[in-house]
C-alpha cells in the first residue's frame, strides 16, 4: 500500500517560563536573568533549515497547514522576536494562505498592548493558560497569575482585535468541588472565546505534585465534573470535538487536529519532536531535539545537529496511529488507516472487530471513531493496538 504525505504543519517550542508550576511535565525551565532571545531565535531558524535539508524530497512542494508557538511560555518573547522568527520560517518553506499561527500566552507575563504586536507579527490565534478563574485554586497549582488578570488578558486579546482565542482550563484541581469546576466553565463562556481546552488535572512522574500529592477529587468525582462541564459547555454552543477540546462553529485547533489526524509536522525548538511522512520511500520517521536550552544552543553555536531522528517500525504505526485518531469524537474516514501509514487496509482488522465488539468502537465499517464507552475507557481501546511483545 502507497504512504500519502498528509497535510504539514510546524510547531516552536520556547522552552523558557517564569516559574515552574508543580504539576507541569513539559519541558519547560524557570527563567534566570535575561532570556538568550536574539541567540534562540537564530538557532530556531538554523534548526529549520537543517531539518528541511534533511527532509529532501520528503518536504518538496510541501506547504505549512499551521504553525504553533509552544512552551514553557511564548510570550516571553515579545513581538517583534515572533516576528522575526515568522518571516525567517517563510523565508524557508511556504505557508498556505489562510495558515492558522497560534501562539500560547500566560496572563502573568502580558504586557498592556502586546497582543496588537503579535497580531501584526502574524499571529492569529491566542491560547491563555488560565487553568481556573478561582484565585485560591490558581494558588495552589502555583500559577503566577490572579483571576482578575486571567479575564484582563483575555479581553486586552479581544481588544487587540484576535477574534480566535482559546482559553485553557484545568479540572479535579485540589480540593475543587463539582459547583467550582462549573463556576470556572461559567466564568470562561462569560468571556466569549472561540475554543475551550478542558483538561483533568493528573499526577505526572517527575513533577513536584507526583513528589508530594495533593488532595485531588476522586475518579467518580472528576468524572461527575467532566460530565457537567461537557454539558454546560454544549449548552453554551462549543461543540466537543476530541477528549478536551471544545468550539464554537467554525474555530476548531487546525494545528492540533492534524496531530490528531496522524499529520506531518516539523518540530523545532529544545526538545521538540516532529513527524514526517515520506511517501516516495513509504517510511515515517520521527525527530526529537536535545531538551536544554544551554545544550540546544551550544549545538547552534557549533553548527552541530540539534537532536535525532528514527523511522517508525510498522509494527508500531497501529498504535501510533489510534493514539491520535481516536480522541477525535468523529473518528476518521477508516480509510485514512492505509493511507497516512503505508500498511494494508486489513492489517487492524481483527483488532477492530475485537475493540467493536466490546462496544469500544462505532460498529460503522467505514470509519475509525470511539462509541460514548470507548472514550469513557479510551486508555484501554488505545492498548488493544500496541505491538505484541
Amino acid at each position: 500500500m502507497s504512504l500519502t504525505a498528509p497535510p504539514l504543519s510546524l510547531y516552536l517550542h520556547i522552552p523558557w517560563c517564569v516559574k515552574k508550576c508543580p504539576y507541569c511535565d513539559f519541558n519547560s525551565h524557570a527563567q534566570r536573568g535575561a532570556l538568550p532571545i536574539e541567540d534562540y531565535v537564530d538557532a530556531l531558524l538554523a534548526d529549520l533549515e537543517r531539518d528541511l535539508a534533511q527532509a529532501g524530497e520528503a518536504i518538496a512542494g510541501r506547504t505549512l497547514h499551521s504553525v504553533f508557538f509552544g512552551g514553557g511560555t511564548p510570550s516571553l518573547f515579545a513581538p517583534d522576536a515572533i516576528a522575526r522568527i515568522l518571516d525567517g520560517v517563510a523565508a524557508r518553506i511556504a505557508l498556505e494562505p489562510a495558515a492558522e499561527v497560534t501562539l500560547e500566552t500566560n496572563p502573568g507575563t502580558l504586557e498592556h498592548g502586546r497582543f496588537d504586536g503579535y497580531l501584526r507579527a502574524g499571529v492569529n490565534r491566542i491560547s491563555i493558560g488560565v487553568q481556573s478563574f478561582d484565585d485560591d485554586k490558581l494558588q495552589r497549582l502555583g500559577r503566577i497569575h490572579n483571576a482578575g488578570e486571567a479575564d484582563r488578558a483575555v479581553k486586552s486579546a479581544q481588544d487587540a482585535g484576535l477574534a480566535n482565542i482559546n482559553i485553557d482550563l484545568m479540572y479535579a484541581l485540589p480540593q475543587q468541588t463539582l459547583a467550582g469546576a462549573l463556576a470556572d466553565i461559567t466564568a470562561a463562556i462569560a468571556l466569549r472565546p472561540a475554543h475551550i481546552s478542558h483538561y483533568q488535572l493528573t499526577l505526572e512522574p517527575n513533577t513536584l505534585f507526583a513528589a508530594r500529592p495533593p488532595k485531588l477529587p476522586d475518579s467518580d468525582a472528576a468524572w461527575d465534573m467532566q460530565e457537567a462541564c461537557q454539558a454546560q459547555l454544549a449548552s453554551a454552543g462549543f461543540t466537543q470535538y476530541e477528549v478536551s477540546a471544545h468550539a464554537a462553529a467554525g474555530r476548531r485547533c487546525a494545528h492540533n487536529l492534524n496531530y490528531w489526524r496522524f499529520g506531518d509536522y516539523l518540530g523545532i525548538g529544545a526538545g521538540a519532536h516532529g513527524k514526517l511522512s515520506d511517501s516516495a520511500s513509504g517510511r515515517i520517521v520521527r525527530t526529537t531535539k536535545l531538551k536544554t536550552p544551554t545544550s540546544y544552543l551550544d549545538r547552534a553555536a557549533r553548527r552541530e545537529p540539534f537532536g535525532s531522528q528514527s523511522e517508525v517500525a510498522a509494527r508500531d504505526l497501529p498504535f501510533e496511529f489510534m493514539m491520535n485518531v481516536l480522541r477525535l469524537n468523529e473518528g476518521v474516514a477508516a480509510a485514512s488507516f492505509a493511507r497516512h501509514t503505508g500498511l494494508e487496509p486489513g492489517a487492524i482488522d481483527a483488532l477492530l472487530a475485537s475493540a467493536r465488539g466490546r462496544g469500544w468502537m462505532v460498529d460503522d465499517p467505514t470509519r475509525i471513531a470511539a462509541t460514548a464507552l470507548g472514550q469513557r475507557y479510551l486508555n484501554d481501546v488505545i492498548e488493544l493496538f500496541l505491538p505484541e511483545a
